[in-house]
């Protein structure tokens, strides 16, 4: 269960013993139609894969937290739990404030319309006002740095691109809350480090609270200062980002 709290004690996000179970078909289905004949016909089992098994901590206001852990270990997982995105099988998660989700960036946006009318789609569904979108808007592009590609509809521009204006919409007004997801691993190394050095504003400007994941080990000790070390869905360590980062270097050697 997930919930939003209103009030303001020392713990931005609590996390409660979070179970996320997910059923898994027993076999592989090429297509639609088979998996509904075998439905109707009964003739279809699941097996349940536990992504993350009764999952603990707590993260306080303007903490900034990375999780580690290889491919396929639940950290997404965790963030969608948190982010809303997903509700957890088992357990809970509060989330006192407001979130900016950099997770999948662009899996709102509409690849018919320009990155314009994407500005505006996507500003909506955050929270953001018409009049803010408008008073932000030249902004938004100049992060960017599209300014000559804003009226071309989003199908043709490159994925670096398109994590380009989702990254500049989210991330126009300092959030309570940032969730960053692998976003710093798409587009040039250029943008990537004008994304670092708007996190870092987040953090020594402001009380924001920051849950990060990088498959950059050195990244995650640059910007956090606590990590959290969650492998095949079991929470392996939490603690300074130094000792655990440490300790999973240490599995691979």
């Amino acid at each position: 269960m997930a919930g939003t709290a209103t009030s303001t004690p020392e713990y931005a996000i609590e996390v409660n013993d979070v179970t996320m179970i997910f059923n898994m078909a027993s076999e592989q289905l090429n297509n639609l139609k088979e998996y509904f004949i075998k439905i109707m016909r009964h003739e279809l089992f699941f097996s349940e894969f536990r992504a993350l098994k009764h999952i603990s901590f707590k993260v306080r206001r303007g903490e900034v937290v990375g999780l580690v852990g290889t491919n396929g270990s639940g950290k997404s997982t965790m963030l969608k739990i948190i982010a809303g995105v997903l509700e957890a099988s088992e357990g809970e998660c509060i989330v006192r404030g407001n979130i900016a989700p950099l997770i999948e960036l662009g899996a709102g946006f509409d690849m018919e319309l320009t990155a314009r009318e994407n500005i505006y789609l996507n500003g909506a569904l955050l929270g953001y006002t018409k009049q803010f979108i408008d008073d932000h808007f030249d902004e938004i592009v100049e992060f960017a740095e599209l300014r000559d590609f804003v009226d071309m509809p989003l199908k043709n521009y490159s994925s670096g691109m398109v994590a380009r204006i989702a990254f500049a919409i989210a991330t126009v007004t300092e959030p309570d809350i940032l969730i960053v997801d692998e976003t710093l691993s798409v587009g040039d190394v250029f943008f990537q480090q004008k994304c670092e050095d708007r996190i870092q504003h987040f953090i020594k400007n402001g009380d924001v609270t920051v849950l990060f994941v990088s498959h950059s080990i050195e990244q995650v000790e640059r910007i956090c200062q606590r990590a959290i070390w969650i492998e095949k869905g079991d929470l392996r360590m939490d603690g300074p980002v130094a000792e655990v980062c440490e300790a999973y270097r240490g599995q691979f050697g």
